[in-house]
């Protein structure tokens, strides 16, 4: 006897179990179209963050090349110097 007093308390908790799943997850339209603004919001400011990276990383290079040709610059000048100094120490 117990044992089947324990089957039907199973089976009424699975079925009040069943009820409060589908109860608690059915999504409404209006639900679905929430998520899927906030979705649309999160696509544009990706779309946004990856547009700003990308220019960083223009901005990055272009930096780059500026401080290669500054410090290619500087050492003509120190080579150039360098020349001076020993031609006016040889007189």
């Amino acid at each position: 006897m117990e044992g089947g007093i324990m089957i039907k308390k199973a089976a009424k908790l699975s079925i009040l179990a069943l009820c409060g799943g589908l109860a608690v997850g059915c999504a409404s339209t209006g639900d679905i179209s929430g998520l899927q603004s906030q979705i649309d919001a999160l696509k544009a400011e990706t779309s946004g963050a990856t547009s700003t990276a990308e220019q960083a990383a223009v901005s990055a290079a272009n930096a780059e090349r500026a401080a290669a040709s500054a410090e290619a610059t500087a050492n003509e000048t120190s080579a150039k110097l360098d020349r001076m100094f020993k031609k006016s120490m040889s007189k």
